[in-house]
Order: C-alpha cells, then structure tokens, then sequence
C-alpha cells in the first residue's frame, strides 16, 4: 500500500491525540514497517513520526535512530519496538553471519518476542481491532522466521513458520516457507551422502547408486519429506495459483525417488509426478502473467 507524503504531514497535526492505525511503507523486495498503536508527543510520539518520514525517505539508519528514542521514552510501547524491529530487519543481510550482522538480527528478533508475548500495559483493545492486533502478532511471528532463515537458522525458521499457521492455517506463504525449508534439508542429506559416495545427483532417484547410501539418505530424508509434500500441497491448496509452491513439489516428489529406491514402479511414479508439476508451474506463471497484464495499472489510480 503506498502512504503519500502528506499523510505524515496530516499525523504531526493530529501527534497530541492518542490513534489506532496502521501504517506500511513497502520498500522494494523488503518486508513493510508496520505500525498499530498510540501516537502520543508525551511518549515518544513525535520521534515516531520522524521515524516514519526517514523510513519512508529511504534513510534507514536515521530512522532506527528515532525509533530507538521512541522506545527509550516510551519503554512499554509495543507500537515503537515494532517499528524498530521491522527497521532492523532491514538492516540483516542474508547469508551473513559476521558479529554485526548477527547482533542486528538478534536485536530485531528480540522487540519482535517482545511485541508477541507483552502487551501494552492498560492498553483497551476495540473489539473490532482485534483481527488488526492478530494481523501485528503473526506478522512479527514472520519476520522472526524471515531473519532466522536469512542468517541460515532453518529449524528456527520453520518452527516460526508453524506457529505461524496455529494462528493462521490457511496461510500459503507458512506453508510454503515450511515445505521449502524441508526440502532444503533433505537436498543437502542427499547430496552429502551421495558426494562421499563418489556418485553425482541425477535427480530421478538415484537408482544406480549403492543400496547403503540409499538407505542412509532414507533415513535421514524421510520424514522431512514426508512433511515438505504435506505443507507444500497445502500451500498449492490455499492458493491455487502458488506456481513457486508448484516447482518446489517437483524438486520434492524427485527427493522422494531417492526414498523409494529399490521400487521401480514406485521410483518412476515419483519422477512422473515431478514432470508433472514442472508443467503445471509452468503453465500457472503464464496464467498468473497473463492476468496482471490483464489488469489496468493501479499506480496512476
């Protein structure tokens, strides 16, 4: 959603009053700060606006700034940790993992726990903003598996990701993110046992590789894959036109044929399926292709 300009202008008239809104300033390929809470001068109010009208500059580290101030006037607001949090997440660079990068993480995933398991004290909830307040919750909860997976903490990541779709069953993107992460690691399994074997991954299943290292890649891969066919059906379920979800279950369904080595039948069935969702995600992306170039340009509306 694009914020213009004088909306931030209008938020410095009405600073004195005590709001409920929220607020997201995208930024291209990067998670949105949110925000949801009381704008108040006395507590910190003033430097959230600044804040805000940095981020939306594109100054980061002078926005971090004004939300750090916000935080340490108003220590119990939930609104400015989570500003800071989703300022500083922008700040973790992914696959990275000196001790700067590290304590930047740490820091965002902190105000983000925080956010989640501390509520404003005397802090009166609508009833009606209560699906705003879940929205706050589970996306702090996505942020924290984003920065786990982006500093290489997969099963930190996919544990964020399910507790995600506790809240959120239907959530295509926890789904997805579970399925993938999955995968990931059965990939590695694979590839690390057939290396020492000497044998180069053919992606069909391996057939002509020793029964030994089968069955150590067996017992390492099958219940991530296992899980990784179930999450990302459910994804494509959710989302019909998931076609990123639809080219993971062909690199799942190809781990599979690793499992099922020693059945022919089987192992074939399993490089068919794969073939099968590569056309399908093919033909999903032309179709999704299609439909966006269908639609009217809503940046001039």
């Amino acid at each position: 959603m694009f914020i213009p300009r004088n909306f931030v202008r209008t938020m410095k008239v009405v600073i004195g009053f005590a709001i409920l809104t929220t607020v997201t300033f995208p930024a291209s390929g990067q998670q949105s700060v949110q925000f949801i809470g009381n704008i108040d001068n006395a507590n910190g109010g003033e430097e959230i606006i600044e804040g805000l009208t940095a981020y939306q500059s594109g100054k980061l580290d002078e926005a971090i700034r004004h939300f750090k101030e916000a935080v340490l006037l108003n220590p119990n607001d939930n609104a400015s940790k989570k500003l800071l949090a989703d300022a500083l997440t922008r700040k973790v660079i992914p696959g990275v993992e000196t001790p700067d990068n590290l304590k930047t993480a740490q820091q965002a995933i902190n105000l983000y726990q925080e956010v989640i398991s501390k509520p404003t004290p005397g802090q009166i909830v609508p009833l009606f903003m209560e699906t705003v307040y879940s929205s706050v919750t589970v996306s702090s909860m996505a942020q924290i598996a984003r920065i786990n997976f982006s500093i290489n903490k997969l099963d930190d990541s996919k544990a964020w990701r399910k507790r995600v779709l506790d809240m959120q069953p239907k959530d295509a993107e926890a789904s997805f993110a579970v399925g993938v992460i999955d995968w990931m690691q059965a990939r590695q399994n694979a590839l690390t046992a057939l290396k020492a074997a000497g044998i180069t991954d053919d992606g069909m299943g391996n057939a002509k590789a020793p029964a030994a290292v089968m069955e150590s890649i067996k017992a390492q891969n099958g219940a991530l894959i296992e899980e990784s066919l179930v999450y990302l059906n459910q994804a494509v379920k959710n989302r019909p036109d998931y076609a990123d979800a639809m080219a993971y279950l062909n690199l799942a369904y190809r781990r599979k044929a690793d499992l099922d080595f020693g059945n022919e039948t089987a192992r074939l069935e399993d490089v068919a399926r794969a073939d099968e969702w590569v056309r399908k995600a093919m033909e999903t992306r032309k179709a999704n292709q299609a439909k966006r170039k269908a639609q009217p340009d809503s940046a001039h509306l």
